[in-house]
């Protein structure tokens, strides 16, 4: 009887301190949290209060040229960009033109890493010149193809077709015009000059985080060049791969400058940012604009999850063959 009384007060004491103590710990854990408060406030502010707002004017039938005649329609415009032909052909570009762009961009980018992580003379200034597309503003690039590559009368990439034909003696060839020919075509290489850089960025960073002991193991046990790619640089850089593929679709598939600058969304070249464009500044209708720019967000992310399931299954393969 005496000992279980005096054991109540231990008991006791054991608790309270372990209340203080986590009141303490909770406290140091908030006094950590509180200066990125600000910032995670701002990130709210900027990020999703407009994305609410727009989910908002979404549900609303709503012609700036005829404000007071504003209504909610709730899923009415959602329907109606559904049954839209031109957005549904704008959706097809979107996907077309995202996939094509970002795998040749990854390929292209592993390319260019696998040469500069060798050692040769220039290799800095090489890498300077490679990532400078990268840094032009996008409409920069985008006008920097129209008028100095695709031009049909000055353009560069016509100044060379001439010069190719007169070495085979033909001296007045037909200068092709390089966008209302092949438009989506043309956009597509434009910018995949602007975001192969970037992918070789990511994907350089990756080769050089390989440790060294193990290829040089590799190569002594006798496996050739293209084994070690395979089986030891191939899946160390399935992160980057990843990160390369995930990050190029969500800002290709909102990709506006380019098919703007380029082709301004005719020849079967507009895509969703530049139909929503269309729908807001041009028809006026707020809220059918806004439940395209909805559709977006969501094909964004469908786009993205899918391009990561293909980069991670191609992995699996490859680990269950080995």
């Amino acid at each position: 009887m005496t000992a279980t009384l005096s054991a109540r007060p231990d008991a006791s004491r054991t608790a309270r301190r372990s209340t203080s103590d986590g009141g303490k710990s909770g406290q140091r854990a908030w006094a950590t949290r509180a200066p990125l408060l600000p910032a995670l406030i701002f990130l709210v502010t900027v990020t999703q209060l407009p994305f609410v707002a727009t989910l908002v004017i979404s549900l609303l039938d709503w012609n700036s040229l005829a404000p007071d005649a504003r209504r909610f329609t709730w899923f009415g415009n959602y329907t109606s960009v559904a049954a839209d032909p031109a957005l549904r052909e704008s959706v097809l570009t979107t996907v077309v033109l995202t996939a094509s762009v970002v795998l040749t961009s990854v390929v292209l980018g592993l390319m260019l890493a696998l040469l500069l992580e060798r050692t040769f003379t220039g290799r800095g200034f090489v890498r300077t010149l490679l990532i400078t597309p990268f840094l032009i503003v996008p409409v920069s690039a985008a006008l920097l193809w129209k008028h100095v590559l695709y031009n049909p009368e000055y353009g560069l990439l016509n100044g060379a077709w001439a010069w190719i034909a007169g070495l085979f003696g033909d001296d007045s060839p037909a200068q092709p015009d390089w966008i209302s020919g092949m438009p989506l075509i043309a956009v597509e290489a434009s910018l995949v000059w602007q975001w192969t850089p970037f992918m070789m960025l990511i994907l350089l960073a990756g080769l050089q985080s390989q440790p060294a002991n193990m290829l040089e193991a590799a190569r002594l046990d006798g496996a050739s060049t293209w084994q070690m790619f395979r089986y030891l640089t191939l899946p160390h850089l399935r992160r980057y791969l990843e990160l390369g593929v995930l990050l190029g679709s969500i800002y290709i598939v909102q990709n506006f400058d380019a098919v703007f600058t380029i082709t301004a969304g005719g020849l079967g070249s507009a895509n969703l940012p530049y139909t929503i464009y269309q729908t807001f500044y041009q028809a006026h209708e707020y809220g059918l604009a806004s439940a395209a720019g909805v559709l977006v967000v969501i094909g964004t992310i469908v786009i993205a999850t899918f391009a990561l399931r293909v980069v991670s299954s191609l992995f699996n393969g490859e680990a269950k063959q080995q």
